[in-house]
């Protein structure tokens, strides 16, 4: 019942942003509505983002001045770090059981990235599917190593404000997998 009043009140209010495409674009001074064209832009733009934030952001902008006394400070704290020893970490077997309850915990959301499998689903099936999730799950911790697949997303841009045709007002979010969540939500638990 919350659910639909909400989606009402967003969709009266004009904040319904499901199925909101980007129609048109300003590129070069010039409005497009070509959707590759528009798709290049935006791959081109994210991509040289942080080089271009890191230039604008260079060390002028940095309130602590560089020195020679504060760089003997940094390699004196450095080489402090690295001649203590670090704690030992142990680690512990996860349960199936404790693989539900991470599943459980997470957003049921109605996105999904490359890999079309919905948070929903998961959890639909999660008593099935714990087991061989546990055993992934235990074996990627142990082992050190993240599945590759899981460490890809959809990078999608999303509306700030301002004006909607400027590629300046957009900022990316990524999409994970489900599947790359439930690993994430497994390694913040378990330490």
């Amino acid at each position: 019942m919350m659910r639909t009043s909400w989606k009402l009140i967003h969709k009266e209010s004009s904040k319904d942003r499901q199925n909101q495409g980007i129609h048109t674009l300003n590129i070069n001074g010039r409005s497009t509505t070509i959707h590759q064209i528009i798709a290049n832009a935006f791959n081109e733009h994210l991509e040289t983002m942080p080089t271009t934030i890191t230039r604008n952001t260079g060390a002028s902008n940095c309130s602590t001045k560089t020195s020679v006394n504060n760089h003997n400070n940094i390699s004196f704290s450095l080489k402090n770090v690295f001649q203590t020893s670090f704690p030992s970490i142990k680690y512990h077997y996860t349960s199936t059981k404790e693989i539900e309850n991470i599943m459980k915990s997470l957003n049921s959301s109605n996105s999904c990235s490359y890999d079309e499998v919905l948070m929903k689903l998961l959890k639909l099936c999660c008593y099935y599917i714990s087991s061989p999730l546990n055993y992934i799950c235990n074996r990627s911790l142990f082992t050190g190593v993240f599945p590759d697949r899981l460490k890809y997303a959809t990078i999608r841009p999303l509306f700030k404000k301002g004006n909607k045709d400027d590629i300046n007002n957009y900022r990316p979010i990524s999409i994970l997998t489900s599947f790359s969540k439930l690993l994430r939500k497994y390694y913040k638990n378990d330490f």
